[in-house]
This record gives C-alpha cells, structure tokens and sequence, in this order.
C-alpha cells in the first residue's frame, strides 16, 4: 500500500507539466502585446518627445523582462520539478539549463521582480508630475520591499549553503 501511495504521489508531478506548457501561452500572448506596442509606437515615432519615447521603451524593456522570467520558470521548473528535458546532440543548448536548483529558480525570480519594479519605478519618475507624491511614496516603498525581500532570500539562501 506504502509502494503505491509513493508512486502515485511520484507520478502526480506531472499534473504540473501542462501548467509549465500553459506559460508558453502566457509567452506568446506577451509577444503579441509586445508587437502591438511596437506597432502603436512606430507611426508616431517621430511626434513623440523624448521623454515619452523613453516611457514606452521602458514598457517594452518591463515586457522583455517579464518574457524571460516566464521561461526561466517554465523551462527550469518542468526540469526540477517534472523531468529532466532531453535535448538532442549538436541543438543549441541553453548555459543554465540542469543548472538551476529551486533555491537558485527562486533568486532569478527574485532579481528578476527587483528588476522589473525598478523599470516601472523608474517609470513613474519620469510621470512624476502627473502623480501626487503619496502615490509615488507607495510605489517607493513597495519596490523597496521588493528589494529587501530579494535581498533577505539571498541572504537565508547563502546561510542555508554554509
């Protein structure tokens, strides 16, 4: 009875794997509105203040990074969690893959929010006037949680290692 209850349990990890593959859904449906962004930007390229141009390069920036996070999470969490990928000899293989531990999957994601509420704080900046400043404040004091929670998991993920 043991025996089974375990291999079913083993087995269940692959209920995850169509949620891995529903993230290639997320990643298509981001380069659709990425495309789009760029499609509204490109006729007025030349209307466009600097600064303004300058936001929305930021919205595409935010995008990309958002882009890579959902692979990183898709490809490595199917890897840790579900099964190893076999990538056939002499195909490109990514640096990172077999690589990247739970704990290591967990510090990209943490850099990778840091970097992204930087992106969209740095954003509001450059809006700042038509922002009141309890606003800004808010949107200062959330990324700066951000910030130490990346920085305390990093921190309890070196004290774990040691």
């Amino acid at each position: 009875m043991e025996r089974i209850l375990e291999n079913a349990m083993y087995a269940a990890r692959w209920l995850l794997a169509p949620i891995y593959f529903g993230l290639a859904f997320a990643l298509l449906a981001l380069a659709i509105k990425f495309f789009q962004e760029i499609w509204h930007i490109l006729p007025g390229i030349l209307a466009l203040s600097e600064a303004d141009l300058i936001l929305k390069l930021l919205s595409l920036i935010d995008m990309a990074l958002v882009g890579g996070l959902l692979v990183m999470v898709m490809i490595s969490g199917y890897e840790n969690f579900v099964s190893q990928l076999d990538i056939e000899e002499g195909k490109e293989k990514l640096d990172w893959l077999g690589k990247m531990d739970s704990g290591s999957l967990k510090m990209k994601v943490a850099a990778s929010i840091v970097a992204i509420s930087s992106i969209h704080l740095l954003r509001m900046f450059m809006d700042a006037q038509q922002l009141d400043s309890e606003k800004l404040m808010w949107y200062v004091i959330i990324h700066l949680t951000f910030v130490v929670s990346a920085f305390a998991m990093g921190y309890l993920d070196k004290l774990t290692k040691h």
